[in-house]
């Protein structure tokens, strides 16, 4: 798993944290930073942070890209999981320039496939291609 993969894995351990816990996401990066130094635990990737940061930067902005790629869906009624994946990769493909579409995309497909439904990565994959394709009209 490359370093940025795992940078993935733990914006969404965040992100996640945040939503089942119904806390601020801002709250649970500084806990998971204070725990992590107080463990002895290396420092959270860069790139980790830079996800995270972003997300919460430009929450409004990716809920209502994702909202208008959802077909018969609201954020809402998604599971925790699948609705912070598509955060992560509506993030990548909005505002990270360096990394190129498909990697997002396949990068947030992975990340369901190992961590949510059967279905999930066929729907995740579905949502941000149609986020994707939006985006170059």
């Amino acid at each position: 798993m490359s370093a940025r993969s795992k940078a993935r894995k733990r914006a969404l351990d965040v992100l996640f944290e945040a939503d089942a816990k119904g806390v601020p996401v801002p709250t649970v990066l500084a806990e998971t930073v204070r725990r992590r130094a107080a463990d002895g635990e290396p420092a959270l990737n860069a790139y980790t942070l830079e996800l995270v940061e972003g997300i919460v930067a430009n929450q409004s902005a990716v809920d209502a890209a994702l909202t208008s790629s959802l077909t018969d869906w609201s954020l809402d009624r998604l599971p925790a999981v699948d609705r912070e994946v598509l955060r992560l990769g509506a993030y990548e493909i909005l505002f990270a320039e360096d990394v190129p579409d498909a990697v997002a995309i396949d990068e947030a497909v992975e990340l369901a496939r190992s961590l949510s439904t059967e279905e999930s990565p066929a729907f995740v994959n579905g949502v941000l291609g149609a986020l994707q394709r939006s985006q170059r009209v």
